[in-house]
């Protein structure tokens, strides 16, 4: 049944109540469009939870670090566009993001498993970014494509043991990111919305259709 979170305060209430009767690890999937706040959403979720035990029992973590490399883009039929629309769904190795997630899954209370990123200074991503205790009995990703069946993406959402999406308006979504690319990248608001234009909004048009694949439903605002 496709259910609804009108507030953190319940999201928090579900993995507390999973953490509780597990006994093997969970993944839980958190998809939506760019902007809409995935990344703080997840960390404030795992905060909570790990607060409430007293230990860290959630590891929060993200797919950018499954980005293709530069060069891989460069080996692409068209190595402009691919740069360009780079964070389009065709522009990550979801192949590999399944094996790490299997991994994941069938390591627990077994090995330490480790975890890429992404690094912003060199453009790329980097292996072995982050460690996963073996002990940990849930891990929550969040991502643009968890629960898109293109381009290969279909066998990454079915690692998973529950899928949610957190809803935001699309607009809402939008103003967020011109603002981080002002920012973050010394953008002018025209550059920032024409960036947002060429890239993010049609990568947030796939994305959107994917909420009716979810589990749980998250609203933002």
């Amino acid at each position: 049944m496709r259910m609804y979170h009108s507030s953190i305060d319940e999201a928090v209430e579900r993995l507390i109540e999973q953490i509780n009767n597990a006994r093997s690890r969970r993944l839980i999937a958190l998809a939506g469009i760019p902007g809409s706040g995935k990344t703080t959403l997840v960390r404030e979720i795992s905060r909570r939870v790990n607060e409430y035990f007293q230990k860290p029992v959630v590891v929060d973590l993200g797919m950018d670090g499954f980005h293709l490399s530069k060069a891989q883009l460069n080996t692409l039929p068209d190595p402009q566009q691919a740069l360009a629309r780079r964070g389009a769904p065709w522009t990550f190795d979801p192949g590999a993001m399944r094996d790490y997630l299997q991994r994941l899954k069938g390591s627990y209370e077994m090995t330490i498993c480790d975890w890429p990123g992404f690094e912003h200074d060199i453009g790329d991503p980097v292996d072995a970014a982050y460690q996963i205790p073996a002990d940990c009995p849930l891990i929550l990703v969040e991502g643009l494509y968890l629960l898109y069946s293109d381009h290969g993406w279909a066998a990454v959402a079915e690692c998973f043991d529950e899928r949610w999406f957190f809803d935001v308006p699309m607009e809402v979504a939008m103003e967020r990111l011109c603002q981080r690319h002002m920012r973050v990248w010394g953008m002018s608001r025209e550059q920032a919305l024409a960036q947002i234009a060429g890239n993010d909004r049609l990568n947030a048009e796939l994305v959107l259709p994917t909420s009716p694949f979810a589990d749980w439903v998250l609203k933002g605002d």
